[in-house]
């Protein structure tokens, strides 16, 4: 277990909070590798059907990657490889087969930006503040492009990348890649509620569907629905679909069993 990255399970919830508030919880080495570990654990977990991820303190959510830190004591080749695994946490995340909330306050930038927007739900306190500021520094943000291009306009993504602005939570909102904000004392109730509502839903059903909808992400219509024509048959060869059905016959809570 890592002190820089906490993690707790209650109510079918996982959480995982980077703690590192002295550095406005930017990621390091560390951080990232451990959020990789922990992700395996929740995806292995029946116990874990959704996870949250949020920053320690009220400054910030993620400040991005620890530049310092990350280059000290690296050759060229572990330092190339070690970028990669901003890549391969989206990979985990969007292959985890539970529904993902980033709980955003304060500052989430650069690869913290596109941290947030790899999950599948970002709620964020009406002082959240989003933003790519690499440019300002010599650098690129390459390894969030697609996390942002797949959670706003690309030309407001580039818009972005190329003036290095901060963009405040109503605007976030606006734009699209929050699906809501609310004042800071109601951060966590709104996450809990989301949390909880999607926690309430059959796990079996939810990893169908979601898996579904990140294959065919990029995908064009004719090629799309040919995966999601048999799709639609395996799920209703499953035990909670069937369980689903019968109880809204009999107007009832269905009991999932999660297969």
């Amino acid at each position: 277990m890592s002190e820089e990255v906490l993690w707790e399970v209650a109510d079918g919830i996982g959480r995982i909070t980077i703690n590192r508030p002295e550095r406005r919880n930017a990621m390091s080495w560390d951080v990232l590798r451990e959020m990789r570990r922990l992700l395996a654990v929740a995806k292995d977990d029946p116990d874990v059907r959704v996870i949250v991820t949020t920053g320690a303190g009220d400054k910030a959510y993620c400040a991005g990657a620890d530049l310092t830190g990350m280059a000290e004591g690296a050759g060229f080749v572990d330092l190339h490889e070690g970028r990669g695994e901003l890549a391969r946490l989206f990979n985990d995340m969007w292959m985890l087969g539970k529904p993902t909330i980033a709980r955003i306050r304060g500052y989430a930038l650069a690869g913290g930006f596109g941290l947030a927007l790899a999950h599948d739900f970002v709620v964020a306190a009406d002082d959240a503040q989003f933003g790519t500021p690499e440019i300002d520094v010599g650098l690129w943000p390459y390894m969030i492009t697609v996390p942002l291009v797949r959670s706003m306009p690309p030309k407001k993504v580039l818009e972005l990348m190329l003036t290095g602005r901060r963009v405040k939570a109503d605007e976030a909102e606006r734009i699209g890649f929050v699906n809501r904000v609310v004042p800071v004392d109601e951060l966590d109730a709104a996450v809990a509620d989301l949390a909880g509502a999607l926690a309430s839903k059959s796990p079996a059903i939810v990893k169908l569907g979601r898996d579904s909808f990140y294959a065919v992400w990029d995908q064009g219509a004719a090629e799309a629905l040919k995966l999601l024509h048999p799709m639609l048959t395996l799920t209703t060869m499953t035990e909670d679909s069937k369980e689903g059905i019968t109880a809204f016959v009999e107007k009832r809570a269905p009991q999932w069993k999660g297969r």
